[in-house]
């Protein structure tokens, strides 16, 4: 490894705090050249007096253009990156008895760029930055020495990648990976569209919101909306719930849904209804309907930071919309995956939707991303995802 990035003076600042990553305008381009590092190259970081800060994988054409993946000299490969992954998995074997999670959550867990989900015997990998793209078949090979899975499924083509101009691939690189994957999530078995479905074909994150919910849906009609593949719903469905209506604007999403309530024979409770949510939800509200919990799970409203005025006008207005269906004492799942709003900005939507329609609201409970996701402390972005239970009287 013979090149550097050289630091402006004071730019070391929040990497001496923890932070991993480095901006282009904090790098000394007269000192050392962006241009002139291939993207995905391994480099020593050095402060402006020459002090040695670590290795970072270096992308010149980005904003977040080096992501250190150690505070030492040498690279991240070979043994180093064989204890990051059996870290990694150490950690989620130590919280979680079933082998159902985030096996890789990038950053967090020292590995820039790598994302990894474990379905029981099957893996699904995300690779997005050019650095772990050298190192991909490294890791694919390490994988199976420590998890020995059935099959191994590469989903390189999401949006990240296109962002860096890496090739798109969608692949099974090890074993055989079927088109829906058996896992299990809060003790309910479930069916994971790994293929074809979102991002690795489920989202984790959610896990422990989901089982808070579990416990206060029991007899109760449920309305999930952005359902995706029903986590919410047919969890719902299982701890107990009458009955729970899924709505997507995908039909492919409401046949997972469907096929997870098969999955635990429930299919006889479960209703499901295509289109837009806003739309569903006005002629929801104008004909009338009303339940005694909604969970609204949406996209994120708010990508990047220019579209917050836009985005928070967004969620202010479906949950609004979401609270004309609650029944008396009913209960609202007001959640967010956008980072750039604050879990206090979201609260606020929902006491001013509340207070509009002159609705008393109780905050029940706050939660966040579950332990297959760990925030890195020095690093704000890693933690994103909220979710309020708000009772409506």
């Amino acid at each position: 490894m013979e090149q550097q990035l050289i630091l402006k003076s004071g730019a070391d600042r929040r990497l001496k705090r923890g932070h991993l990553w480095i901006y282009s305008n904090e790098v000394d381009t007269g000192r050392s050249p962006l241009k002139g590092i291939e993207p995905g190259s391994q480099c020593q970081v050095l402060d402006n007096r020459g002090k040695a800060l670590g290795t970072a994988f270096v992308n010149p054409g980005q904003l977040i253009c080096a992501r250190l993946v150690s505070r030492e000299e040498g690279s991240l490969e070979g043994e180093l990156l064989r204890q990051r992954l059996h870290s990694a998995l150490g950690m989620r074997q130590r919280y979680f008895p079933h082998p159902s999670y985030r096996l890789v959550y990038g950053d967090s867990d020292w590995l820039p760029g790598l994302v990894v989900d474990r379905f029981g015997d099957y893996l699904v990998v995300q690779v997005s930055n050019w650095g772990m793209e050298r190192l991909q078949e490294q890791v694919i090979g390490m994988l199976i020495e420590l998890v020995q899975p059935k099959g191994i499924l590469l989903r390189n083509d999401h949006q990240g990648r296109a962002m860096e101009e890496m090739p798109l691939v969608n692949e099974v690189v090890f074993g055989e990976v079927p088109e829906m994957v058996p896992f299990e999530e809060n003790g309910v078995p479930l069916l994971a569209p790994v293929h074809a479905g979102q991002k690795t074909g489920w989202f984790y994150d959610h896990r422990d919101n989901r089982a808070r919910l579990n416990q206060w849906v029991k007899g109760k009609k449920v309305l999930d909306l952005f359902s995706y593949a029903g986590g919410w719903g047919v969890q719902a469905l299982a701890s107990g719930a009458d009955s729970a209506t899924c709505v997507d604007a995908s039909e492919q999403a409401l046949d997972w849904c469907r096929a997870n309530a098969e999955h635990n024979k429930l299919a006889d409770r479960l209703h499901t209804e295509r289109g837009k949510a806003v739309d569903v939800l006005k002629a929801m509200v104008a004909g009338g309907e009303q339940f005694d919990v909604v969970v609204l799970d949406p996209p994120a409203f708010i990508k990047r930071r220019k579209d917050h005025k836009a985005g928070l006008a967004a969620y202010r207005h479906i949950n609004e919309l979401a609270m004309r269906l609650l029944a008396a004492d009913g209960l609202l799942v007001s959640a967010s995956c956008s980072m750039h709003l604050a879990a206090d900005e979201l609260l606020d939507c929902v006491r001013g939707a509340a207070h509009k329609l002159r609705r008393p609201a109780a905050l029940l409970s706050s939660g966040g991303q579950g332990a297959d996701h760990p925030v890195h402390p020095a690093i704000a972005e890693t933690r994103y995802l909220k979710a309020h239970f708000v009772h409506l009287g």
